[in-house]
């Protein structure tokens, strides 16, 4: 999936230096600029910026879904109200089936998890908007939050037992240690690839149809432009739910290893 994010970013910055070369001059990127909302100049702690206005419009969104559209609690549910416990449902199943009952305790942080990323990444489809899952600090934030629970969670549960986590005892004596090594190393880059991954694959894709919104303004290619964006709009709305759904599948198979993390 890495590959696949650099190859889009590859295909962005060759298109880009193609439409120079024919007069049509456009940067992909700065859709990705964190700007100040007032006034000018450098952006500070307290500036309020895009990321920040779209960050509240996205807890409205999820308050909106989850809170107003199901407060009725009708026996036959509105569209506001199917949505809301569909999604609950599905986070529901997922965190049952991947880490188990006793991990319905921290169903409220996991279903909070999944709603506000995946209302950013649907709300970032919205022209002139801010994506703030294109932002590696965003993700960081989301997926470090991540790695301390689950690692305070599996310390508090099992104390120094937790690190038997990292203790293979299915395979023989004499490799334990070097797979122990392995398994150390892969659990610490675990906040990195969650991040990245997020982050890569909405940067790529609002990439792309940023390319293709440009090359619709060239009479000879609008046609194909055109149709270029409405396919890789509809792939983005897809992409945006999985790349919730990846996020939050891999919290929970995260969860399981701290609340059973014998091998």
């Amino acid at each position: 999936m890495r590959d696949v994010t650099v190859a889009d970013n590859a295909h962005a910055a060759a298109a880009e230096h193609a439409a120079e070369g024919t007069g049509l001059v456009f940067h992909p990127m700065d859709q990705f600029k964190v700007q100040p909302l007032f006034g000018g100049g450098d952006v500070h702690w307290y500036s309020i910026t895009n990321a920040t206005l779209w960050l509240a419009l996205t807890v409205l969104a999820v308050f909106a879904v989850m809170v107003l559209a199901t407060r009725g609690r009708a026996v036959i549910p509105s569209r506001g109200q199917s949505v809301g416990e569909l999604a609950y449902g599905f986070v529901y199943k997922m965190i049952e089936d991947v880490t188990g009952k006793d991990a319905i305790v921290y169903f409220p942080y996991i279903m909070t998890l999944f709603m506000f990323i995946l209302m950013n990444n649907f709300l970032g489809l919205i022209p002139t908007s801010f994506a703030n899952t294109a932002q590696i600090a965003t993700t960081a934030i989301l997926a470090f939050a991540v790695f301390f629970a689950v690692t305070i969670i599996g310390f508090v549960k099992h104390g120094s037992h937790f690190l038997g986590l990292f203790w293979v005892t299915s395979a023989p004596l004499a490799i334990r240690p070097v797979l122990a090594v392995i398994e150390v190393i892969s659990y610490f880059v675990r906040p990195v690839s969650h991040s990245i991954r997020l982050a890569g694959n909405i940067t790529a894709g609002h990439a792309v149809i940023k390319v293709f919104a440009a090359f619709a303004g060239l009479v000879a290619l609008s046609p194909l432009a055109i149709l270029g964006i409405t396919a890789m709009y509809g792939l983005e709305m897809l992409v945006a739910f999985i790349q919730a759904y990846v996020f939050t599948i891999l919290t929970c198979v995260y969860l399981k290893d701290a609340l059973h993390p014998s091998h």
